[in-house]
């Protein structure tokens, strides 16, 4: 590993976007600048008005390819005033590059890892609003994904293994003891038997685009990475909860929620270990430095306190 993200399967540059788009969009063409290098995805500004989304590993290929195929429908349910980065244009694989790839617009904004999260409360109501009409009955021909929306149970052991690795232990006060215990209870937790439903499927700061509000605080402007989407198991983005919130943001969250859809506790108790499975899953593979290793620490911190 190396800095907040797994390393990459293949590089992305500038040079090399900058042929693939001359290639295969020349009406895009613009000035190529590198502005991020996340979990699965390099992300380059293209001109003023575009983003080019590259995936850099294997794993990322098929969601890339998912977003093309779903996002444009997805994002029409979005509440009024919050952006997804809809796909303008498809890329192919050229140039010795291997993975499908995509233009995007360009949104104006700072992720929400660069806010505390005294003003992340900010965005309980609104985020809540996205999970609710994002959270749909889906279509039977959705994704599938055998990382998000499934039930808990499919991933049984992997919590317990990274609690044994001693990795967690990076992240300050971590009670194993006590994480292995709010996992037992999320297994025991009755699993969703309703319709699957649209899921996010990430949902934490580092996906979250925002903007400073008139009188203070900030606003969300987009909800970025829709890789992950798939149908299943609405918990799994309840688990914002406690990837985004301290406790009076998850008392708003869920509070605005509650007000909108039925839950039970059963629903948060599967939220709870979402939010374990994700805090670990960073932690164990990145540690605690970097904006995203920050985000893994925060889960189970949150997850502690309850």
């Amino acid at each position: 590993m190396s800095g907040d993200a797994p390393e990459a399967d293949v590089a992305v540059d500038a040079a090399l976007v900058t042929r693939l788009v001359a290639a295969q969009h020349p009406e895009f063409l613009g000035e190529v600048r590198p502005v991020a290098s996340g979990w699965d995805n390099a992300i380059l500004r293209l001109g003023e008005r575009w983003a080019v989304r590259m995936p850099r590993r294997e794993v990322a290929a098929g969601l890339v390819a998912s977003e093309l195929r779903w996002l444009g429908e997805v994002a029409g349910t979005l509440p009024d005033g919050v952006l997804a980065p809809v796909p303008v244009a498809a890329g192919e694989p050229a140039e010795g590059y291997p993975y499908p790839w995509s233009i995007t617009p360009w949104f104006d904004g700072a992720a929400a890892t660069s806010v505390d999260p005294i003003m992340r409360r900010d965005l309980a109501e609104p985020l809540a609003d996205v999970i609710v009409t994002l959270g749909r009955p889906a279509p039977a021909e959705a994704p599938h994904n055998p990382f998000r929306g499934v039930p808990l149970a499919s991933r049984a052991d992997v919590v317990p293994q990274r609690i044994a690795s001693g990795r967690l232990e990076r992240v300050a006060a971590t009670d194993a003891a006590a994480l292995a215990a709010h996992w037992r209870d999320a297994l025991a937790a009755p699993a969703w038997t309703g319709a699957p439903r649209w899921v996010h499927g990430d949902l934490h700061p580092g996906n979250l685009l925002v903007e400073p509000a008139d009188g203070g605080g900030v606003r969300l402007v987009a909800v970025l990475d829709f890789g992950d989407l798939c149908a299943g198991d609405p918990a799994t983005d309840l688990a914002a909860a406690w990837m985004v919130f301290d406790a009076e943001g998850r008392r708003r969250f869920r509070r605005r929620i509650e007000s909108l859809r039925a839950t039970d506790a059963a629903d948060w108790a599967r939220a709870r270990g979402w939010a374990i499975l994700m805090g670990t899953a960073i932690v164990d593979a990145i540690g605690v430095e970097g904006p995203i290793g920050r985000v893994g620490a925060h889960a189970l911190v949150e997850v502690l306190g309850v």
